[in-house]
């Protein structure tokens, strides 16, 4: 039977148009669109009609960098697939990209099968898989082919974190290397480890424990210099680059050079590098550890570069990186070394609404918005234009969207499985009202109407931003 539903008299928001027109969805797609008041409009006839008068119509958020369930620290990411993915979908957001995580003297295999196990059947929005790369060999290096085949399609490796994730420059180059030839797209977390692991140890020798010495040991100068690193890197191995959260104006103005160069080089950043600052990371009493995540928050001074990257497109998307941990019992692992606190920050619920605060105040246009939070991260990650629009033939990842409705972020409100906001008390206009996954209503004029198990895997496309 088909199931059709009618939004009615909203301005439908897109990266590139913005119109008052009426969407018709059927069978979980877009069936159509024509502008609100014309006789094709009014053609449209639906089982259930959604009124959108006054409220945008946009499509669901792509967050393309999230880590449910991660274990890390010594302790595991307290969001999992079913409550991130519920508190997704109250922030606007209707499909995440979760990393896979390789241990080392495993197989890429293994791990993934893993993060099926978690996600599957519990997820109310739809998800898709990156793979951490950890342990680069031969093995490894094939195994990322047939990854890409089964539609898991990028491989983040890590700068940082020394027999954690680490890997050096010959293992980067490889996986690069191999990357050019089956068009995968390398991520990376671009900080100097094995420089930072020598000023942590420096710090704590001189009794600099607190949460805010992990913002000074993590220098903004040590992000930049393995942003380039990396940059030449993929530019030996003729292959292009995703450098992930982003959060240091040196670091925007590696990528910046790079991209004046005509390189495939792209770079994310996250609210928290936008909206949080070192004045955070130094609140008194161990709540600066609230803040704590990697790349560091910076000194307010980045803010205005960041920005300035997102309108200029040196900076392509804005994701979460949403890592949560509880301050009471993980963050507080932490207490008297700063480098025992679990790095992470909850955010998933809150990115839509920041990004719209930023359109509110002007850092950045509304089509904007919807271009660095739903199109662009769709088109760098192969799911466009299934996600990240609203075009027929579209899947029908629809929010209505209230642009003048007022709300305090608060951990007493949000639906994270985190016990703090990284934003409490900030205010903020513009707010969530109806989301649709493939049609199917999600959040129903503020209240749940999911269900765990609705999201699905969607294997995805390489890389569709190339130059």
């Amino acid at each position: 039977m088909t199931r059709r539903t009618l939004i009615r008299g909203g301005l439908v928001v897109t990266a590139s148009d913005e119109i008052h027109a009426d969407v018709l969805i059927e069978d979980g797609r877009i069936a159509a669109l024509a502008a609100s008041g014309t006789p094709a409009a009014e053609a449209f006839t639906a089982e259930r009609v959604i009124d959108a008068t006054g409220k945008y119509v946009i499509p669901g958020g792509v967050d393309a960098h999230t880590h449910m369930e991660l274990p890390f620290g010594g302790t595991c990411a307290s969001d999992t697939f079913e409550t991130g993915t519920r508190a997704a979908a109250w922030g606007g957001t209707t499909t995440i990209v979760d990393f896979a995580v390789q241990s080392v003297g495993h197989t890429l295999r293994e791990g993934l099968d893993t993060w099926h196990a978690k996600a599957e059947g519990n997820c109310a929005i739809d998800y898709a898989f990156h793979m951490i790369v950890s342990d680069v060999n031969q093995e490894t290096l094939k195994e990322m082919d047939l990854l890409i085949e089964e539609g898991v399609t990028s491989f983040k490796q890590f700068m940082a974190y020394p027999g954690v994730f680490y890997s050096d420059d010959g293992q980067i180059l490889r996986a690069m290397q191999r990357s050019a030839e089956n068009g995968g797209l390398i991520m990376m977390h671009a900080e100097n480890g094995i420089a930072i692991d020598v000023l942590v140890e420096q710090a704590l020798a001189r009794g600099e424990t607190d949460p805010r010495y992990h913002g000074e040991v993590r220098k903004a100068l040590l992000e930049a210099e393995a942003t380039h690193r990396a940059i030449r890197l993929a530019q030996v191995a003729g292959a292009p680059l995703y450098v992930v959260h982003v959060s240091a104006m040196e670091a925007v103005a590696e990528l910046a050079r790079a991209r004046d160069e005509g390189l495939n080089v792209f770079g994310e950043t996250c609210p928290q590098y936008l909206f949080l600052s070192t004045d955070n990371l130094a609140e008194p009493d161990f709540e600066g550890a609230k803040y704590v995540c990697s790349t560091p928050l910076r000194p307010k001074e980045h803010q205005a570069r960041l920005w300035q990257g997102l309108r200029t497109n040196d900076l392509q998307v804005v994701s979460t990186d949403h890592c949560p941990f509880c301050f009471t019992g993980q963050k507080e692992l932490g207490r008297g070394d700063f480098s025992k606190i679990p790095n992470g920050l909850p955010g998933v619920e809150n990115r839509m609404d920041l990004l719209h605060q930023a359109v509110v105040d002007g850092h950045i246009s509304r089509r904007r918005w919807i271009e660095i939070a739903c199109a662009t991260p769709a088109r760098m990650f192969g799911l466009y234009p299934k996600k990240g629009t609203i075009a027929p033939g579209a899947d029908a990842d629809i929010v209505i969207y209230d642009p003048h409705a007022e709300q305090v972020m608060s951990a007493e409100t949000h639906h994270m499985n985190v016990d703090y906001s990284a934003y409490e008390g900030k205010r903020t206009t513009g707010r969530v009202e109806t989301v649709l996954s493939r049609g199917e209503p999600v959040i129903t004029e503020r209240e749940y109407t999911g269900r765990a198990g609705h999201g699905a895997f969607t294997p995805r496309s390489t890389c569709q931003y190339l130059n």
